[in-house]
C-alpha cells in the first residue's frame, strides 16, 4: 500500500472509532435517564426504548463503522426525554429519583 492509502486507513479509523466513543457516552447518558421513565409517561419510554432499539440493531441507515446515524437517535431522544423533564418540572410535578425539594432559603433547618 502506498503511503496516501496507509494516512487514509488511519483516519478513518480514528473516525470510526471517535464516532463510537461518541455513540457509547450518549447511551451511557441515555440509560442514566432510565429511572426517570416511570414519571414521564409512555412518549418518554417509547423514546427511550426505541432510540436504544436502534442503537443496537444491527440494521441502520448507514453502515455500522459509522454511528453517525445511531448518535443522531440517541442525542435526538436525549433532548426529547428533557424537553419532558423540564415541562414536568415547570408544571411543580416531582419525578421519580429526584431528591426532596431543596428547603426554603429563609426557614431555619431543625437539627436532631
Amino acid at each position: 500500500m502506498s503511503r496516501q492509502a496507509w494516512v487514509l486507513v488511519v483516519i478513518a479509523g480514528i473516525l470510526a472509532i471517535a464516532t463510537l466513543v461518541g455513540a457509547v457516552v450518549l447511551a451511557v447518558r441515555l440509560v442514566r435517564t432510565r429511572r426517570l421513565l416511570t414519571g414521564l409517561g409512555a412518549s418518554g419510554k417509547v423514546a427511550f426504548y426505541g432510540a436504544l432499539i436502534y442503537t443496537i440493531f444491527p440494521v441502520d441507515i448507514l453502515p455500522d463503522p459509522i454511528y453517525l446515524d445511531d448518535m443522531g437517535v440517541l442525542a435526538g431522544a436525549l433532548i426529547y426525554l428533557t424537553r419532558l423533564v423540564h415541562k414536568r418540572r415547570a408544571a411543580g410535578r416531582r419525578l421519580p429519583g429526584q431528591p426532596d425539594a431543596p428547603p426554603e432559603p429563609n426557614r431555619a433547618r431543625s437539627v436532631r
